[in-house]
């Protein structure tokens, strides 16, 4: 089984570092500085408090014949359709979008080809720190690497990568309307974002009791207005959210902000990803029919 990783930051390093240690075949495509470290250094990633070197091989161009059984794209929003116009004319079959969005995924497959996309979202989070990865999988309670086909149909590649994944022991959930579940996500992690960019001092956001509660507020109208017009809440366990009191709801999610799981998989990711946020921002809203302002 060959996997073609595109992209190295910590998401596309953390799932080829899980998958090379399960004895898969690994290539990871990199540009730029990450590129350089990797060529200069390996993928070098921590893991119980030793620094270990990943089993990858590196590349910086793909070229047309090159087939893999899956190709993961975790890039930001911001590239994928630039990444899609690239994978369209290479051969591999299967395109599995690890990335957060809105867009209608067929309007993707006008660009890669049609059938090719395979819908996904990861669970995992971190850094990369002097070009050593410092990332974990989100805990399975929260966050499982969640996929499925377009029309929701568990096909033959559905359930091979299925077996990829456990065999490399990573959590998983397969979903029947990956669309949907894409904008609830978003409705989620849209606000909890915006409260960051909204604090003169981020990193201690959770502190601010005015923030929190402006957090909380705005999770339950995302929640209430998806419901409105008729979108299931998924997973379901997000409905919560519509029915917990404003000051209950701040409170935990005060909590959440000044935590280790918070600094790792929330924090880490709207600091350096603020230009994705931002127009994930952006989407969300219209496709909620209202608007929302970002500071």
């Amino acid at each position: 089984m060959r996997l073609l990783i595109y992209g190295a930051g910590v998401i596309g390093s953390l799932y080829a570092v899980l998958f090379a240690k399960a004895g898969y075949d690994v290539t990871v495509y990199a540009r730029g500085r990450r590129l350089q470290e990797l060529k200069t250094f390996g993928l070098v990633y921590r893991e119980k408090g030793a620094v270990r070197t990943a089993k990858v091989k590196i590349i910086d161009h793909l070229k047309e014949d090159d087939c893999y059984d899956f190709v993961i794209t975790a890039v930001r929003e911001t590239q994928i359709h630039a990444v899609l116009k690239e994978l369209h004319k290479n051969q591999s079959p299967t395109i599995v979008t690890m990335v957060n969005t809105s867009e209608d995924y067929t309007e993707w497959e006008k660009i890669a080809g049609e059938g090719r996309i395979l819908p996904a979202f990861p669970g995992a989070g971190g850094s990369i720190e002097n070009g050593v990865l410092h990332a974990s999988l989100t805990p399975a309670m929260i966050q499982r690497t969640t996929f499925g086909e377009i029309n929701g149909e568990k096909t033959e590649r559905v359930m091979q990568l299925t077996k990829i994944l456990e065999v490399a022991k990573i959590p998983y959930e397969i979903c029947e309307d990956m669309q949907n579940w894409q904008l609830c996500h978003l409705s989620l992690v849209v606000p909890l974002a915006d409260a960051y960019y909204e604090s003169d001092d981020p990193q201690y956001v959770g502190q601010n009791k005015f923030i929190m509660e402006k957090t909380a507020r705005q999770l339950k109208e995302n929640f209430s207005l998806l419901s409105a017009q008729g979108y299931t809440i998924l997973p379901k366990k997000l409905s919560t959210l519509e029915k917990l009191p404003v000051a209950l709801l701040a409170q935990g999610l005060s909590l959440i902000y000044e935590s280790d799981f918070g600094n790792t998989f929330m924090y880490q990711h709207a600091i350096k990803a603020s230009d994705e946020m931002r127009s994930l921002h952006n989407q969300l809203y219209a496709k909620l029919n209202t608007r929302r302002t970002m500071v």
